[in-house]
């Protein structure tokens, strides 16, 4: 395109160069984006200055808000110019990797041995599966190889982690799931359940059918399984009471590995350090990302049980080298921004302040289940979903085309607030620097796009 044709505003360029992940591309032709120029607390700004309140801390991840913390500034222009790049292929390291490594293992829910970096959850649950593969062909089990994820589940975007992620969307016209990736039952007894079944009979039936897929499989051939502690694109599904300690007695029995996916709930938002805390979970490996660096810079990093780690290590001295890696996995700048968040974290006791607002949140999320158009609020910590339903009484969703979610949120965005429709839930995740004055800002304004799409939806029927 010729200089003198280009675009002036920052919205029409966007449309004219920029294909958008997660987005109907003919309807972003059609309507601009929306183009945000900075940020400040909890709050960010578009290119004609109005304010947002970001209630989802961007995609579950900006732990520390929008505001350009200064020392985290400071220590990323201090890694800068001491080794803009330098990375860890074969025994070559820097300082600034190795000092977080050995903070994450210092941290981790339950005893572990290695940190492998990567940049994105995506990677990470991608080489998690990898070192399943690796670590059972290394002990001369190579038929032990299919995963169990469950529907629903999220786990990234590349070949074998949007294999793992159970929803539909992740998978058509891109040719996926590849072989050996296996989905269960959703943990969502709220969709979930048959009549009159109680919780406890959903949790039993569902795990029961967990084991029927193994047995059928061939408990040989199954080599892992893989969760979220807390679904997070799947729906914010809280799993019920008693779930993952039948799934944690089955593996166990058939000598499967767990995979924790913690890229959205690690660092404090369950109201724990780790969703597996929360929920009282035992993982082999443990991946995790977004607010490790508050999402400052890009990093995510793969934590392995010591048995694991040694048939790696095994097997990469049988053939000579581990034939993995990624060019900018545990990059010096990103391991000095994610040291000074955890500093941070720590020192401003950001986890404990999450765990004593929790209780005031969730009171105020879950008094919207009183809406007209609310059919179930749920969550935990500091992570909450709010699904519509056209009916409460018989859990019946609004008629797809009149897109109700998604108009919630439209109209959360005119009445100043950022938030995100996954299917017919309204996720929130906001900044863990949130106070209660801004957790009442937020309810009130959801509530008033409840209120407008509640009449949205009666002008249609």
């Amino acid at each position: 395109m010729a200089v003198e044709t280009l675009p002036n505003s920052a919205a029409a360029r966007d449309k004219a160069f920029t294909l958008h992940p997660y987005a109907n591309a003919r309807a972003i032709e059609a309507n601009d984006s929306l183009v945000i120029t900075r940020g400040e607390g909890l709050y960010v700004y578009d290119e004609n200055d109005n304010a947002y309140l970001e209630s989802v801390a961007g995609l579950w991840c900006a732990g520390l808000g929008f505001g350009g913390e200064p020392r985290v500034v400071a220590a990323a222009t201090t890694a800068m110019e001491t080794i803009p790049f330098y990375h860890q292929f074969g025994p070559k390291a820097h300082t600034y990797g190795i000092d977080l490594a050995e903070r994450l293992i210092g941290l981790a829910p339950v005893p572990m041995s290695k940190v492998f970096f990567c940049c994105s959850g995506s990677e990470a649950n991608d080489t998690a599966l990898k070192f399943v593969w690796y670590y059972n062909n290394a002990l001369g089990r190579p038929e032990k190889k299919k995963v169990i994820s469950r529907q629903r589940g999220y786990h990234g975007v590349t070949i074998a982690a949007a294999s793992m992620t159970g929803i539909p969307y992740n998978h058509m016209m891109f040719d996926l799931p590849i072989p050996n990736v296996l989905h269960t039952h959703c943990p969502h007894y709220y969709r979930g359940a048959e009549d009159d079944e109680s919780e406890a009979e959903f949790v039993t039936r569902i795990t029961d059918d967990l084991e029927q897929m193994i047995i059928d499989e061939g408990p040989d051939t199954v080599a892992a399984f893989i969760a979220e502690p807390v679904m997070g694109a799947g729906g914010v599904v809280v799993p019920p009471e008693g779930y993952f300690a039948r799934v944690q007695e089955i593996l166990k029995k058939y000598d499967i590995l767990f995979m924790a996916d913690e890229v959205i709930t690690g660092f404090g938002r369950t109201g724990n350090y780790w969703g597996c805390q929360t929920f009282d979970i035992q993982p082999d490996i443990l991946t995790c990302a977004k607010m490790l660096t508050a999402s400052y810079m890009p990093l995510s990093a793969v934590m392995i049980r010591d048995e694991i780690y040694q048939a790696i290590a095994d097997g990469s001295d049988k053939i000579g080298t581990f034939g993995h890696g990624f060019t900018y996995g545990g990059h010096p700048v990103s391991c000095a921004v994610g040291l000074e968040v955890l500093n941070i974290y720590d020192e401003r006791d950001i986890q404990g302040h999450a765990a004593r607002l929790a209780p005031y949140f969730q009171k105020k999320v879950r008094a919207l289940a009183d809406h007209p158009i609310v059919g179930e609020v749920r969550g935990v910590g500091m992570v909450a979903g709010v699904e519509i339903v056209a009916d409460k009484g018989t859990k019946a969703p609004f008629a797809k085309d009149l897109a109700a979610s998604a108009y919630c949120v439209s109209r959360a965005q005119a009445h100043g607030m950022i938030s995100r429709n996954i299917g017919d839930t309204i996720a929130i995740s906001p900044p863990l620097i949130i106070d209660e004055a801004h957790v009442d800002a937020l309810v009130a304004c959801l509530e008033k796009s409840l209120d407008d799409t509640h009449s949205h939806a009666m002008t249609q029927a």
